[in-house]
């Protein structure tokens, strides 16, 4: 590596650890913070990198690997689910704002053809920006997120055939037909080799590496398979982008899935950054500040053709209001895509260089307000939802069938956005309790009002569909979404409706537990926190710690606001370790042909001959616990031994050591 190359990695991680600090202190999205030290950072600032192109190779390889993590979130059956939003809902959104683009730009009198190519280069949104800000947001599987991630995923698609086209515009004769026609080949076989990849290909191939139980070998195969993928989509004239997703995807449907994506997260999000410093880098500030009402007047422009044309897509597609606005928002920024296309466009002669840096200004700024406008996007959809709009925009064109729930009280209120919620409400169901659920994605929402159960389908940060499951006389209501904001904006809606019920809320994190409790849960549940709480009981239980004194240790450690554990060693000032510190616990299996196999315990006399005695037995996936002596053991039983250690070894001897017969 070249001095100059590690000195521009240097400065960029410095100065992009100052700013996100201070952002981060005042809640500003990092997102903006790399955005902000790439224009510090850049040429037309203080031009302290020295290469940018190394800084847009690294750029590069974040957006493969955000791209890659995207595709393991996926599926190929959820790829299929989506078609219809990728291909209609893209075309349409594409087309639109393409075409409302461009006769906007000829009412400022630019030429056709310029006009035509702005539109194209408006028409594409940041994939980058808006599904990093999903998949941080947990909203990548909700039927707006799907909505999104169609229309980006077809985005990304036509970007090959707007290449294609553009030297047509600019005045070259390309052979258009034959490329198109090579095109459709490359894509068939790109969609064999998918179903070939996710079928039979990366299962046997990840099977084959986590049986070495190497962690290097099995990250470096993963590497290998993303940027092999994306290697291929490029030579066959795609984005390397749309290759990493497809490889996230064949490896999605493995059982290797999520250990694939822990191990990828940090070098996504060191190389996700460099992508938005180089983006950062473009921005010259002077023009801006040459032109700073034409930029603002562009930007605005920009936002509210896309937002409109976006959202009205997705209410077409069927989406409810509130899914229209989330879709609008999060779409209405100018891509990085939209980049290389303009690149091209300058070198063609289809824009001036002036309207160039006029884009490039435009495309930054909306990319750097994507993350103010994903979050402003629910509370403006609940605040516009209190006007009294007609039925059929509240609930959309193709409304879900929403079952009749009864009125209800002093019942539990699940709300969830994945599966936890439903295997919840089955077990709420086994004991015969009252209960409704609120389900953000239409396909569980479905499943559940099919078995008959009282299920709403809509947003639950949405007071209408809260009051729909009757919060507001509930007993008791779980909120399990995962995701921090979406919870603290459920929990405060729900004291406003219901000031007594108790409300039990699961996050990931302890740091959240504050906030939450601040807004008005009264139990809240980190799951990283319950699993060193599991982890400590069943140390504690190995230990042999009476069963009271574990359950006052845990009970003391929650009661604590789940802070630290106190001196978890001398828990009850009791350890049978060091009163009886010869004695252990074993677990044996009963050879099917040995002298004890099928005798009653009285019959083994297994405490005179061994001096130990068997406190439980497992027989198939009964557990008999303190046995009688009249209790048969049978042969491939669990037997549990208590005793010292070389009484329990000659135990062990005469229950496995089969005999002759």
């Amino acid at each position: 590596m070249e001095p100059g190359v590690l000195k521009d990695i240097v400065i960029i991680f410095a100065l992009s650890t100052f700013v996100n600090f201070i952002f981060t202190r005042i809640r500003i999205p990092a997102i903006i913070g790399y955005l902000l030290t790439g224009v510090i950072a850049g040429p037309h600032l203080l031009g302290l990198i020295s290469s940018p192109e190394n800084v847009e190779t690294m750029a590069e390889i974040g957006v493969i690997l955000l791209m890659f993590t995207i595709g393991l979130e996926f599926s190929l059956n959820h790829l299929l689910n989506i078609r219809k939003l990728v291909f209609l809902g893209g075309f349409m959104q594409l087309l639109l704002t393409a075409g409302v683009t461009m006769l906007t730009a000829r009412v400022f009198h630019f030429e056709w053809t310029e006009s035509l190519f702005i539109g194209f280069l408006t028409a594409l949104s940041s994939t980058a920006v808006v599904l990093k800000l999903l998949q941080e947001r947990s909203q990548l599987t909700t039927h707006y997120g799907k909505t999104i991630v169609g229309i980006l995923i077809f985005q990304d698609i036509i970007l090959i055939p707007l290449l294609l086209f553009t030297p047509m515009l600019g005045g070259a004769t390309p052979d258009v037909g034959h490329d198109l026609l090579i095109l459709m080949l490359k894509t068939v076989g790109i969609m064999i080799f998918l179903w070939f990849g996710t079928k039979w290909l990366m299962p046997k191939v990840l099977r084959l590496i986590a049986m070495t139980r190497s962690h290097e070998l099995f990250l470096m195969s993963l590497l290998l398979i993303c940027l092999a993928v994306a290697m291929l989509t490029h030579e066959l004239g795609m984005s390397l982008a749309f290759g990493a997703f497809l490889a996230g995807l064949m490896i999605s449907d493995t059982e290797y899935s999520h250990s694939a994506f822990g191990n990828l997260i940090p070098f996504k999000d060191v190389f996700t950054s460099f992508f938005f410093v180089s983006i950062g880098m473009l921005l010259d500030l002077g023009f801006v500040a040459a032109n700073p009402w034409l930029v603002i007047g562009a930007v605005v422009l920009v936002v509210v053709i896309k937002a409109l044309v976006a959202g009205l897509t997705a209410f077409s597609l069927g989406l409810t209001f509130f899914g229209t606005v989330v879709v609008g928002l999060s779409l209405a920024q100018v891509g990085e895509f939209s980049f290389i296309l303009a690149g091209l466009g300058l070198m063609h002669d289809i824009i001036t260089p002036k309207h160039y840096q006029l884009f490039l200004a435009v495309a930054i700024t909306s990319m750097a307000l994507s993350p103010l406008m994903i979050q402003v996007s629910k509370p403006l959809a609940n605040l516009i939802l209190r006007l009294p709009l007609p039925p059929k925009i509240v609930n959309g064109l193709f409304p879900l069938r929403q079952v009749e729930i009864p009125e209800i009280s002093k019942h539990t209120v699940l709300i969830g956005k994945d599966s936890r919620a439903i295997n919840l409400s089955s077990m709420i169901r086994s004991m015969g309790l009252p209960f409704t659920s609120i389900v953000f994605d239409t396909d569980l929402a479905r499943r559940e009002m099919e078995k008959g159960n009282l299920t709403v389908f809509g947003d639950a940060t949405f007071e209408p569909v809260l009051r729909q499951a009757f919060v507001h006389t509930a007993e008791l209501v779980v909120v399990s979404v995962g995701n921090l904001i979406t919870a603290l904006s459920i929990v405060e809606h729900i004291r406003t409706l219901n000031k007594h019920a108790h409300v039990i809320v699961r996050t990931r994190h302890v740091t959240d537990i504050e906030e939450l409790y601040r807004l008005g849960a009264n139990q809240v549940i980190p799951e990283e926190f319950e699993t060193a709480i599991d982890f400590f009981e069943r140390i504690l239980g190995k230990y042999l710690i009476p069963r009271m004194d574990i359950e006052r240790a845990i009970a003391r450690t929650r009661e604590d606001n789940y802070g630290t554990f106190r001196d978890s060693g001398k828990v009850g000032g009791y350890s049978l370790l060091k009163d009886i510190p010869e004695i252990e616990i074993a677990a044996v299996r009963v050879g099917e042909k040995t002298v004890f196999a099928g005798k009653t315990i009285a019959e083994t006399a297994m405490r005179k001959t061994c001096g130990v005695t068997m406190v439980a037995i497992k027989h198939g996936d009964t557990v008999i616990p303190n046995p009688e002596p009249a209790t048969t053991v049978h042969g491939n039983d669990i037997a549990y031994l208590l005793g010292k250690p070389e009484m329990i070894a000659i135990a062990t001897d005469l229950l496995t050591k089969e005999i002759q017969r």
